[in-house]
């Protein structure tokens, strides 16, 4: 199990380091190439010819306050050791998604721009947009899978109660949650039926290239496997276990019937005040997984009392 810290060397290093890093390499760039740029660069386009101008300076603090608050904003929240360790994967990848976009837009925009005496005759490649999301994904997702589980483990002192449900201990028990794969199927169509179509208008295919990486983290977000077995409940996401916890921290585990949008306000991996998380896809049975440290994880699944007793029943053995 992981030790209780405030912050997480890897959220640091990915959430806060990276993001700053690709602030420093606008004002580097743009200092280092002023030389070589027109008293205003040019930083609108219109169906391929620039229309809006701004100087370079103000064009640089943008793109860094951007980078800062929004995607710096986003990532720093994987900072957080004891914050849901899925939502500060989930934000990871967003945030530096976004820094990749500016920091390669701006690269873009610098190289538009660069050796020409009238700012009108630059050209932008939109290509940059696709490969600042993509690689910008791609070093989120890989912060993500560094990121660890900090928060408070409590072990429970005592046995759950009586009047909980009690089954036999067949585990592991494997439960799949949220989209289908059909459904999966249909809303992936539907969107890139969609993208290409607006891909056309644009007479640009760089939209394709960010459909993709948006579109795996939001099916990702919507798929869960969940897994009880001696270790204790394991809730995995984009082939990550998004969120756990061990036996020996079992207080209790009941079912109850919940319907997503009444209870948790929304569907999917949902947070309803402090500790009280919950990974709610239908309406139905559900195991309520209560911890010592005070937190609860609510799955709903029609397996729900089949795991329920088995957790009991394993808290049970530690007595």
């Amino acid at each position: 199990m992981s030790e209780a810290r405030t912050f997480d060397p890897a959220g640091v290093a990915f959430g806060v380091l990276v993001p700053v890093a690709a602030a420093v390499t606008v004002l580097v760039t743009a200092q280092a190439w002023k030389s070589r740029l027109p008293s205003e660069i040019a930083t609108h386009f219109s169906g391929g010819t620039a229309d809006g101008f701004t100087a370079t300076s103000s064009a640089s603090w943008t793109f860094v306050l951007v980078i800062v608050l929004v995607g710096g904003g986003c990532s720093a929240v994987a900072a957080l050791g004891q914050a849901m360790l899925m939502m500060r994967r989930t934000m990871l990848i967003v945030g530096l998604a976004v820094t990749g976009l500016m920091l390669a837009l701006w690269l873009a925009l610098m190289s538009a721009n660069l050796d020409i005496a009238d700012p009108a005759d630059a050209d932008l490649s939109t290509t940059s947009i696709a490969v600042g999301i993509l690689v910008g994904g791609a070093v989120g997702l890989l912060g993500a899978s560094m990121l660890r589980d900090h928060r408070d483990r409590r072990p429970a002192t005592e046995r759950p109660d009586s009047r909980l449900p009690r089954g036999p201990v067949d585990v592991p028990i494997v439960a799949s949650v949220g989209l289908g794969t059909g459904t999966t199927a249909v809303l992936i169509g539907i969107g890139a039926l969609v993208t290409v179509g607006l891909c056309r208008l644009a007479g640009s295919w760089w939209m394709l290239a960010v459909f993709l990486p948006v579109c795996l983290l939001m099916v990702g977000l919507l798929r869960f496997r969940v897994v009880v077995d001696e270790a204790g409940l394991r809730v995995f996401n984009m082939g990550m276990c998004a969120v756990g916890y061990g036996v020996d921290e079992l207080e209790g585990a009941k079912v109850t019937e919940i319907a997503p949008f009444r209870d948790f306000g929304g569907w999917g991996l949902r947070v309803k005040g402090r500790g009280n998380y919950g990974v709610v896809t239908e309406t139905g049975p559900a195991l309520v997984f209560t911890a010592a440290n005070g937190q609860r994880l609510t799955v709903t699944t029609d397996r729900a009392e089949e795991m329920a007793g088995a957790l009991n029943a394993l808290a049970d053995r530690r007595f």
